[in-house]
């Protein structure tokens, strides 16, 4: 189930309405949470969490808080929207017992995502592999988890986006290709075979995330490895 970015003011404002589109939104995130499966529920649901404080402390919707997600006409119907219902007391405030209850839950569930994600990130480790250059915004991401032998190979690129309050590093990831780690095949030895077979950089930087834990790869292992390194490399900056 998708939540759009104002479920709650959409259709009839209804508490109950609502209510119950919201427990079957939080299920469902529930649910994967339950299978080890965060993303894209945890960042999804921490978006939706955002706008409902938002709204609640601020009582209005300007265009910075919809950075991503909105573009200008969806915010002018928004804002139209807000005008109409702001001359409604009565619908002023059902939309506060709406937002006050959705955010609570919406807490809960994110408390809950949040700790799965801190006990896999302390169970996973990330380190350099061979010598790092000083251009470290290009380079690859050796990856290796629970009982398997293989270890994924992805390039990274780090981008940088601006904010009018601060700066955001991202980053994008492609898969390069797969190798069987052992005593001979061992991470230096991969870098080796990445460097010969993708010359494009010479001495690329060069990261190995392990954990012992079998989670989720796309839906858990990947992003949280991806968050990591962004970490990394916004401290080492």
């Amino acid at each position: 189930m998708v939540l759009s970015e104002t479920w709650f003011m959409e259709g009839y404002v209804d508490f109950e309405l609502q209510k119950y589109r919201l427990l079957a939104y939080l299920q469902e995130v529930n649910n994967c949470f339950n299978e080890t499966k965060l993303y894209p529920q945890l960042s999804d649901i921490i978006f939706h969490f955002n706008n409902l404080i938002a709204f609640r402390d601020n009582k209005k919707f300007l265009q910075d808080q919809f950075p991503k997600r909105m573009d200008t006409v969806n915010i002018q119907k928004l804002e139209i929207m807000y005008e109409q219902m702001l001359a409604d007391d009565e619908v002023m405030k059902e939309l506060e017992n709406i937002t006050s209850f959705a955010a609570e839950q919406m807490k809960r569930t994110i408390t809950n995502g949040t700790e799965i994600y801190e006990f896999i990130e302390q169970k996973t480790r990330l380190e350099p592999v061979g010598i790092l250059p000083l251009y470290k915004n290009e380079g690859y991401l050796l990856l290796r988890y629970g009982q398997y032998a293989e270890v994924r190979a992805y390039g990274y690129t780090i981008t940088l986006f601006e904010h009018k309050d601060a700066k955001y590093k991202g980053i994008r990831v492609q898969y390069v290709d797969s190798w069987p780690k052992s005593v001979v095949n061992t991470y230096e030895s991969i870098k080796r075979d990445i460097i010969r077979t993708i010359p494009v950089l010479p001495n690329p930087a060069v990261y190995c995330v392990e954990t012992e834990l079998s989670v989720p790869f796309d839906e858990t292992l990947l992003p949280i490895a991806k968050r990591m390194l962004v970490k990394e490399l916004t401290q080492v900056v």
